[in-house]
C-alpha cells in the first residue's frame, strides 16, 4: 500500500509543513516527507539539531478534542516510562496548533512530536525479514509493551476534556462503526453484501454470548500493525496513535496478529505475542479463544476503510480483497481451528 494518495502535490505539502514550522523554535529546512496516508508525516529537526516528527492531520478526522486527548494519552504513556511519542510545545508553549485555511488547504491542525529511533517491525504485505527465532523475541516483546501499556492506561486519569473514539460493539458492529458500515459501504460487489449483513448479525451474538471476562475494555492503540512498531536490539516502541481510543484489548492483540497471520511461523509468533502479553498482565483462556472472532472483526474494519478512501491507489483491488479475506476468516470460525 502506498503511503501517499495522489490528491495534494508533495511541494504543496512541504510548503504548508514548512508554514506550519515557523510556530516551532526550529531552523529554517525542507521537512522531509515520511508518509501521507491520514496524515502527513514529516521529519524535522528541532533548534538544537534534534530529530522530530511534524503532523499535519487530515481535516475532518479527529477534532481538536480529540487530537488533544490523543497527545494527552501519549504524554502520560511516556511519563510511564513506555518508549512512545510526546508532544514538543510549540514557541507559546501550545501542544496543537490551528493552522488557517488558504487556497490549497482548508483550517487544519498540526503538532510535533519528539522522534522515537527504530526500525519499523516490517512492512504490510512483505514478508518479515528477522528469523524464527527473532520473530519470537520481538513478538514476545511487543506483546509484554502492549500488556504495559493497557496496565499504564488503566491507572491513568484523563483530564476532564478527553475525546477518543470508541472501538467497542457500537464502534465496531452498530449502525455508525468507526471506519464505516462494511455491509453497507461502495464498492463491495452486489454479491457480498448479504454474505457481509449475516456476518454482522453472527457477530453481535458472538460478542453478546462471550464471557464477560474475556473483554477486558479500556484505552487501547487499536493500530499496532508492523508499520508502527519501531525495533531495536533491547526492545520495541509504539508510534502513530492516531487510532487510539477505548476499546476490547483483545482489539490490539488481534490487530497486530492479523498482517502477520500468513507468516509461515505464524504459530510461534502467535504464543510469542501471548506469553509476552501475560509476562506482564492477565490474559485468560477465555480471551484467547476469542482471538480468531477478533481478528474477522480487525478485519472487517478495514473493508469500511477502503471503501472511504476510493482515491488511494489500488483502492478497489484492496476492497475486494478485505473483503474476501474477512469472509475467509470468518468461515474458520464455523470450522473451528
Amino acid at each position: 500500500m502506498t503511503d501517499r494518495p495522489p490528491e495534494l502535490d508533495h511541494d504543496a505539502l512541504r510548503g504548508r509543513a514548512a508554514e506550519a514550522l515557523r510556530h516551532w523554535p526550529a531552523p529554517a529546512q525542507q521537512p522531509a516527507l515520511l508518509k501521507y496516508r491520514e496524515n502527513a508525516i514529516f521529519r524535522i529537526a528541532l533548534a538544537d539539531g534534534t530529530p522530530a516528527v511534524l503532523r499535519l492531520h487530515r481535516a475532518g478526522y479527529h477534532d481538536e478534542a480529540a487530537l488533544r486527548s490523543e497527545l494527552d494519552w501519549m504524554t502520560a504513556l511516556r511519563l510511564g516510562g513506555l518508549p512512545v511519542p510526546s508532544p514538543v510545545p510549540a514557541g507559546d508553549g501550545r501542544a496543537l496548533v490551528r493552522l488557517a485555511a488558504n487556497g490549497q488547504f482548508g483550517e487544519q491542525h498540526v503538532d510535533v512530536v519528539s522522534w522515537v529511533e527504530g526500525d519499523q517491525l516490517g512492512q504490510s504485505g512483505v514478508p518479515l525479514a528477522q528469523s524464527p527465532e527473532r520473530q519470537a523475541e520481538i513478538f514476545f516483546q511487543l506483546g509484554a509493551a502492549m500488556a504495559r501499556m493497557h496496565n499504564l492506561a488503566d491507572a491513568w486519569q484523563p483530564p476532564r476534556h478527553f475525546q477518543r473514539p470508541s472501538w467497542d460493539v457500537d464502534g465496531l458492529l452498530g449502525e455508525r462503526p468507526v471506519w464505516g458500515r462494511f455491509w453497507d459501504c461502495a464498492g463491495v460487489v452486489p454479491t457480498r453484501a448479504p454474505l457481509l449483513r449475516d456476518l454482522r448479525q453472527r457477530l453481535l451474538r458472538a460478542v453478546e454470548n462471550a464471557e464477560v471476562k474475556a473483554l477486558d475494555y479500556g484505552l487501547i492503540h487499536a493500530d499496532l500493525v508492523r508499520e508502527n512498531v519501531l525495533v531495536t536490539e533491547t526492545g520495541v516502541s509504539f508510534i502513530d496513535f492516531d487510532d487510539a481510543g477505548y476499546g476490547f484489548r483483545l482489539f490490539d492483540l488481534a490487530t497486530t496478529l492479523l498482517k502477520n497471520r500468513l507468516e509461515p511461523h505464524y504459530a510461534t509468533i502467535e504464543r510469542a505475542l501471548i506469553a509476552g502479553y501475560r509476562s506482564q498482565r492477565e490474559l485468560p483462556e477465555a480471551a484467547v479463544s476469542l482471538l480468531p472472532l477478533f481478528l474477522v472483526l480487525r478485519s472487517l474494519t478495514y473493508i469500511g476503510w477502503n471503501s472511504e478512501r476510493p482515491e488511494m491507489p489500488g483502492a478497489a483491488e484492496r476492497l475486494a480483497r478485505t473483503v474476501e479475506e474477512s469472509l475467509e476468516l470468518a468461515g474458520r470460525l464455523d470450522r473451528g481451528p
